[in-house]
């Protein structure tokens, strides 16, 4: 039966091109872009001046020779700062970019593990609130601070060794040995960064729906099975931003370093941040720091594109 009450739909013609209706609301449209452009403005010359022509002017003196002085003495050189960070005989990949990757991997296998472990007693403890500000601290406690104290702990007479005799074991020169050096700085930044991955993994293990363990335990799954087969597997997005973090953080590590070995003993522990910091600062050579520094962003860029790659591949796969 055909509703002859409803009023009929007629669809309005669109404005052909050059009418009077799309001539205004092309005008229309034009006058709110530039209104959103002056909003973004500011941010937008933020964004220029502190990072757009910065990097153009690190690039320009990646290919060039300068001492940090005068501008009229910048000196193009083309790739030459580029083929001797790799030259033979040249530190820059043994051991510096070798240190600065060791560093960022155990930085990032040690507080990636602890932080999981740890995120998960918290979980299951009363007063979570109160685990996670202690967890916290070191994380706003400045670096300088943490590495002095981590260095008086080292010392022979310090905690650590302390501990080792107490257990009759002998004493060991942590930050003087080559071989113990970067291990034990590792140790720190692990520690000291583990309060943010903490904070993110558990309000991770928050959003998982606590119906999943509820079946888990019905079916008479072990603890294990659970954290392997449900834990891990719906953690994947926090653990994904916990492991890049922490390498970016890893591979971009200076402060820490520079106040616990100054990069010694010898190269023990240089890495590539403190090497541009020597190369520019120490030594006066401004196209090799900025060169280095353009080698460890493809470094950071690679690892932490073949991070998202792994892990969306093992997310497909689940």
């Amino acid at each position: 039966m055909v509703n002859t009450l409803a009023p009929e739909r007629t669809e309005r013609p669109a404005p052909r091109e050059g009418a009077p209706g799309s001539v205004l609301a092309a005008r229309a449209r034009r006058r709110q872009a530039l209104v959103a452009y002056l909003f973004l403005a500011p941010a937008l010359l933020f964004f220029a001046v502190f990072l757009v022509l910065p990097l153009a002017f690190a690039l320009l003196l990646s290919m060039s020779r300068w001492a940090g002085f005068d501008l009229g003495d910048i000196r193009p050189v083309g790739l030459d700062n580029f083929t001797g960070l790799f030259a033979r005989g040249s530190t820059f990949v043994t051991p510096v970019l070798t240190n600065t990757v060791l560093f960022a991997l155990g930085t990032v296998v040690i507080a990636l593990a602890g932080s999981v472990l740890v995120a998960t007693c918290v979980d299951r403890l009363r007063f979570q609130g109160l685990w996670r500000t202690l967890y916290f601290l070191p994380m706003v406690t400045t670096v300088v601070a943490v590495g002095n104290v981590w260095k008086y702990m080292y010392e022979p007479g310090g905690l650590v060794n302390g501990v080792l005799n107490a257990l009759g074991l002998g004493s060991v020169a942590f930050l003087q040995d080559p071989h113990t050096a970067l291990p034990a700085v590792v140790v720190v930044q692990a520690w000291a960064s583990a309060g943010s991955a903490i904070l993110v993994l558990t309000a991770g293990l928050k959003s998982i729906p606590r119906s999943y363990y509820e079946a888990a335990a019905l079916d008479g799954a072990g603890p294990v099975t659970v954290f392997l087969r449900i834990t891990l597997p719906l953690l994947r997005p926090s653990l994904l931003f916990v492991c890049v973090t922490q390498f970016l953080t890893g591979l971009q590590s200076f402060a820490l370093i520079t106040v616990m070995t100054k990069g010694g003993p010898g190269d023990a522990t240089s890495v590539a941040a403190l090497e541009m910091y020597r190369q520019a600062f120490s030594y006066g050579d401004w196209g090799t720091a900025s060169a280095a520094a353009f080698v460890l962003f493809v470094v950071v860029l690679l690892i932490t594109l073949t991070q998202l790659w792994v892990f969306r591949r093992q997310g497909e796969a689940a």
